[in-house]
Order: structure tokens, then sequence, then C-alpha cells
């Protein structure tokens, strides 16, 4: 067996994707034939970063080429450990393993992370349904997989029905500490926005990780800088990027106007699914003379962002109120009569929005085999007090308004404590 999936990983990759982060990548034909599909291409239609471009550039790297990325580095990944005695494996199963790498965003929904607070499914339920429905599903049969196995994969909220093991140990391959997902886009991100905050050594920690059945994968202490590295990395491009104040407009704007479409009916979740960037655009641009809200979409087309107020730090007890996205349109009138009283000024709700970053997650749960704890536990100094830290320095409530204003601090001391 083990003879067998050695050649499953390393017979017929015979036709090259030239990549400008990992050079040349190898697929089989099967696995080509994925990424020729008209559910990937729409991938090549989706900016990684969506609004990012606007602070930075040369961020205009696709989805597919992330996808593509974490499929060479998943394959990278599964000699090294193959290598090291993961004789478990089964040629089906890696095979299955490398088309969810390949296929884990192909029911991403455009323009980033916007529409991710809203009342849609989530993307790895969508990527399952694409992956288990034609052409995929066949295709991945074609390619050597097994498409139940693959969905499996991408979308944990599958029951593991037969308690299969195989499956436990890839899901945990693909989203982990060390996952192929977060070594290619933090690498990648940060290639593309010019930044050196992502950077990480991939051959090292390849080096440093050993299989385990439970857990996926274990490392021994010289492996804990690498961790390290992959945490403070992915504090910075948060910080510089991904929640750049320029980026959290952007994002916000096109939020609000989703949200209170999505509320009026005027569009359906359904019609959300499967679009690209310019497809999601064009779709508020259809709705823009019946729903006036969507001028806000032209807006950040244009690049017309709304002005940072004030941002100040999340507090889950005093901020409470703001935690649903639904009822923040509530706050953003409230904070606009008290301003328009106050200064007998004439804001409108609708040039003010509240902006609440989601939850981000600093993953620490990697196993250190010879100090026998977790990486927490573990000599490293990012303690869980430190990551907590992290969380908490990174998660900002942010105001934003069309036109940039001061606003009277009496107003903005009772709104940052009694929302």
């Amino acid at each position: 067996m083990e003879d067998m999936v050695f050649s499953a990983l390393q017979r017929n990759f015979t036709i090259p994707v030239r990549d400008p982060l990992w050079g040349h990548i190898y697929l089989t034909p099967g696995l080509a034939s994925l990424t020729e599909s008209a559910p990937f291409t729409r991938l090549h239609r989706i900016y990684q970063l969506g609004p990012a471009c606007y602070v930075y550039p040369g961020a205009t790297h696709t989805r597919a080429s992330h996808s593509i990325g974490v499929y060479h580095l998943a394959r990278r990944l599964l000699i090294s450990l193959c290598e090291k005695g993961a004789s478990w494996l089964s040629p089906t199963g890696v095979l299955s393993f490398l088309s969810a790498a390949l296929l884990h965003d192909i029911g991403h929904f455009p323009y980033t992370h916007s529409l991710k607070e809203l009342d849609l499914d989530d993307h790895e339920k969508l990527s399952a349904g694409i992956i288990l429905s034609e052409p995929i599903k066949n295709l991945i049969g074609k390619a050597g997989a097994d498409p139940e196995l693959t969905a499996a994969i991408v979308d944990k909220s599958k029951e593991n029905a037969k308690g299969n093991t195989e499956l436990e140990f890839y899901r945990q391959l693909l989203s982990g500490v060390l996952d192929p997902d977060k070594l290619d886009y933090l690498n990648r991100d940060a290639r593309y926005c010019g930044v050196p905050y992502g950077a990480q050594d991939v051959d090292f920690i390849f080096s440093r990780l050993y299989p385990n059945r439970e857990r996926g994968v274990t490392i021994d202490s010289r492996g804990i800088p690498s961790v390290e590295s992959i945490l403070f990395s992915k504090y910075l491009m948060y910080r510089t990027v991904y929640w750049h104040r320029q980026v959290r407009s952007a994002t916000v704007m096109i939020k609000k106007a989703l949200l209170a479409a999505l509320e009026q009916r005027i569009i359906v979740a359904e019609e959300l699914y499967n679009l690209d960037d310019q497809g999601l655009f064009s779709l508020m641009a259809a709705k823009q003379r019946d729903f006036p809200d969507f001028v806000l979409a032209e807006k950040v087309r244009e690049g017309r962002l709304y002005t940072e107020i004030v941002s100040f730090f999340f507090d889950k007890q005093k901020h409470a109120a703001l935690l649903p996205i639904k009822n923040r349109k509530d706050q953003e009138t409230r904070l606009t009569e008290e301003i328009n009283r106050i200064t007998s000024g004439k804001i409108n709700a609708d040039s003010i929005i509240i902006d609440v970053p989601e939850p981000v997650s600093f993953e620490t749960d990697l196993f250190v085999k010879d100090e026998n704890c977790t990486f927490g536990e573990s000599s490293s100094a990012f303690k869980k007090n430190t990551v907590e830290a992290f969380v908490q320095s990174l998660r900002k409530i942010r105001i934003f308004s069309e036109k940039s204003f001061e606003i009277p601090q009496n107003i903005l001391q009772n709104y940052k404590y009694e929302v």
C-alpha cells in the first residue's frame, strides 16, 4: 500500500503550471482538467484580497492562483509525511486530499469577505455542493479521487458516518496551524502586496512536521520558531493589509448595501452564489434604480471610499449590541441623530457606517512531541495571553462617513460605552 501511495503522489504529474511564487507546479491530466472547468475558472475572476488593490495596487492575484498554490503545498506536505511513516494513507485518499486542496475555495463568495457576516450558506458548504455536482464530480472521479471524500474534507459539517480516520487526518491537514492554505496565502499575499511580513520558510516547516493519525501533524521543538513566525506574520498581515482602514471601508460599504437588499428581498441569497467580482457589481448596478442603497457599491467600484472618522478597540461587554450585524443600522441612526441634534447638522443616516470586524483566530493547538505538550504550553514565548493580546489589538470598531467631520467628544464617549 505504501508503494501505491507514493506512486499516486508521483506518477503522471506531467502538466506544468508556472506560478510566480512556487515556480513550476505539476498536475496530473485529471487534476489539470479540474482547473479547466467552468466552476474553477470563475476563481480567476475573483481577487484574493478584494479591495486591497486600492491600497496595494499589486494585490490583483486571484482565488485561482491561490488554490493552485494550496494544491502544490498539499502535495509536497503529503510526500514529506509519507516519507516519515504515514502508512495509513490510501491512493484514493491522497488524490482526494489533493482535489480538496485544489477545490477548497471553489464555492467562495466574490469580493473577498464582504459577504461573510450575511445570512448566506458557508462557502465550505457551497464548495462541497459544487464538488458533488457535475461537471466537477465526474472530473474528480476521472482523476482517481473520491468525490464524496473530497467534499467531506472541505466541508467539516458533513458527518463522518463511518468514523473514517483518514478523513479526519486530511481535515486536520487542510485546516490547522501550519496548513497549506495558510502557508500559501501568507506568502502569496505578502508577495503581491509588496510587504515583507508574510514570508514563511516552507522547506524548513515541512522538515519539522511529523504525521500523527489522530492529530494530523506534530512538530518537534526545533519547529517552534516556524509556528511563531506564522502567528506574528498573520498578525502583521491583518494589521497592515487585511484590515487596513480603507479595505475595511470598502468591505463594510458593500456589506451594508447587500444586508439591506437581502432584508428587503431586493435580492435573494441564491443570486449571490457562483458570482465573480464583476458579476457582483453588475447585479447591484442592474438593481440600483429600484434600490438606491446600491449606490454604495458604485462608489466602491470607483474607489470613492468612506473616510474613517474614529476608531476604538472592541470590548465584548460594552459593545455587545453591535455584534449582530442587523443591529448596526439602528446604532448608525441613533449616532446620526445625536450628532445632528448637537451640531444642527444635516448628516444622512446612510452616510455613516459602523464596522465591527469578525473574530480572528490564531490557532496554537499544534502538539510539540519532544516537549509533550501543545504549542501554547511549550517553551515558546507566544503564550495564551500573548495570542489574546494579538486579537485584542487587531479588533477595532471603526466609524466611517461619506464626508470627513469630527464627532463631538460627549457623543463619542456615550456611544463608546453605552451602545
